[in-house]
């Protein structure tokens, strides 16, 4: 199938651009007989490229983060004579991750924005920086090899990291992700997105009309801007500025019919 006649099946020009980049790196790959990769994809972005994967039947490929419940991951691809165990000796040559210790007086207060913005400060593009797992000492930041001469020279540049200690290490000594999650109970009129949104969002029907509109809300990756769309048990929703969310099940109607829902929220 052509290019033009696979990208011409999406409606956002984003969409179409990030499919294009994603076949220009298959291209690559199966000219130079050599393993080729995108850069860090979102939740939505890796599921819109591994559906159009599916549809070509391309079976070379293989996504990775640095750990098995990264949100942010890359896609490899690999030659037609490769397999997984020929990616897998490649996994360590795209990215690492850069470890910030802060001092003493500072251990235990920034949160995931005060890195990411720190290193938004410095002009790098997103889709260079992986996840960042933080910790009381400090946080280890998953990037690409591209940008770590980069890092190592200027993160200390920035007010919030100057007395930090900055060290390069493997992906396989990352810090282990630790993916806390509570469970609530909701109770909604219905099924509603705007209802749900409502809830989650501890606001009013409006404002969380308000929200679905901004483009703030992803039902199961994709954006959805349509209040009244119905949302089942397994479905995955993150609300941007709120945090994400499963809805685990149904777990019973009160008196006057209102549904009792149980939420995982992801922190």
């Amino acid at each position: 199938m052509k290019k033009e006649e696979i990208i011409k099946n999406y409606q956002k020009e984003e969409d179409r651009l990030l499919v294009a980049k994603m076949l220009d790196q298959i291209t690559l790959c199966k000219k130079r007989n050599k393993i080729q990769h995108t850069d860090f994809l979102d939740e939505r972005q890796a599921h819109i490229l591994e559906k159009a994967l599916h549809r070509m039947d391309n079976k070379h490929y293989k996504i990775y983060g640095g750990f098995e419940e990264a949100e942010r991951q890359v896609i490899l691809f690999y030659p037609e004579n490769g397999n997984h165990e020929m990616v897998e000796k490649n996994d360590t040559s795209i990215m690492q991750v850069v470890r910030i210790i802060l001092p003493n007086d500072l251990k235990g207060t920034y949160t995931h924005r005060d890195y990411l913005g720190g290193l938004m400060k410095l002009g790098l593009k997103r889709e260079k920086i992986g996840d960042i797992i933080v910790w009381e000492e400090g946080a280890d930041v998953i990037v690409l090899n591209e940008i770590i001469p980069f890092l190592e020279q200027h993160l200390t540049t920035l007010t919030r990291f100057q007395k930090a200690q900055i060290n390069v290490v493997s992906i396989l000594e990352l810090h282990k992700a630790n993916h806390q999650k509570q469970e609530i109970e909701i109770m909604v009129a219905s099924m509603r997105l705007d209802n749900i949104v409502s809830e989650l969002s501890k606001t009013s029907r409006t404002k969380a009309e308000e929200i679905i509109k901004q483009e703030r809300v992803i039902l199961n990756y994709e954006t959805i801007t349509k209040d009244s769309k119905l949302v089942k048990t397994g479905d995955k929703l993150t609300i941007r500025g709120k945090g994400k969310f499963v809805v685990k099940e149904q777990i019973g109607n009160t008196k006057k019919g209102r549904f009792i829902l149980k939420i995982a929220k992801y922190a």
